[in-house]
């Protein structure tokens, strides 16, 4: 158990978005040194292991050909409850930091969670990546999504963070500055699976299992939610920190396959994709 919550601690670091939010990052990166002695974009941008959208990983070189991890005592994600008020009352108050690209907020208060699915098709140099947008459970990560896939906020931004370790595949992207710390001038609150716990439960800080083809928004600790998301390629443990928004399409898993083999640029299992990742457009289908 000891080893697990340490994994955890790890995890939630490399997670953080740690630019973009400046002093906050830093406090938040400050408390999470205190307890372990912590979204940025790092999947890890938001974030250090895997994606949030602050810092940049800093994880030992790794192959992407390392040995997958034993998840076996690893749970899964919690199954998903409906809560009375889903989706009733989104708010996307200002971040501490400006719009790294001009964009307007999505509409606040109550948004529809019908359709439960909504496909959307993110066109990059490294080929087609198909998502499904859990409308149904993150509804108010998915009307951000959309309204910023609807402002053209993704068009021609670089996905900046590439992490092969043993245990956290992911790529992580949506930044428009291309380093992590870029955001859209708002922030939100975190939806499934976070919400599946009860306020201040330590298993809301231990390891599940977020699959191989979750599609799940990076952070630098609760509440900072903003543009960067990271795709699971190969199923990683992160604590259930990071909102969960859909899936990815086969001809997306096909896609990150290529840009996670060709490896993390320099060597190592945390950085920029050796094969620069390009998102041409994103889009609703």
């Amino acid at each position: 158990m000891q080893r697990r919550a340490e994994q955890a601690r790890r995890r939630r670091l490399s997670l953080l978005i740690f630019g973009g939010f400046g002093v906050a990052a830093v406090a938040i990166l400050a408390v999470v040194l205190v307890v372990a002695t912590s979204e940025s974009t790092s999947p890890g941008g938001t974030t250090a292991a895997p994606p949030t959208t602050s810092s940049p990983p800093t994880e030992s070189a790794e192959s992407t050909t390392a040995t997958a991890p034993q998840t076996g005592s690893i749970p899964p994600l919690p199954a998903f409850k409906p809560s009375a008020d889903l989706g009733a009352n989104c708010q996307y108050p200002a971040s501490p930091q400006p719009a790294a690209k001009e964009v307007k907020p999505p509409r606040t208060g109550k948004v529809p969670t019908d359709p439960a699915q909504v496909s959307a098709s993110m066109v990059t140099n490294q080929g087609r990546i198909g998502l499904m947008l859990a409308n149904n459970e993150s509804p108010c990560t998915v009307n951000s999504f959309a309204s910023l896939m609807g402002q053209r906020y993704f068009d021609n931004t670089k996905c900046h963070r590439l992490t092969t370790s043993p245990d956290l595949g992911v790529l992580q992207c949506g930044d428009p500055k291309g380093d992590g710390t870029g955001g859209p001038g708002y922030q939100f609150a975190n939806e499934y699976p976070t919400d599946q716990y009860p306020p201040n439960d330590p298993k809301a800080q231990q390891p599940v299992l977020y699959p191989r083809g979750t599609l799940a928004m990076a952070n630098a600790g609760p509440g900072t939610n903003g543009s960067q998301f990271f795709m699971v390629y190969k199923d990683s443990q992160l604590p259930p920190q990071y909102t969960v928004f859909g899936t990815i399409q086969p001809d997306g898993l096909a896609t990150l396959d290529k840009i996670a083999k060709a490896g993390v640029a320099g060597g190592g299992e945390d950085g920029a994709p050796a094969s620069e990742v390009t998102i041409t457009s994103l889009l609703l289908d």
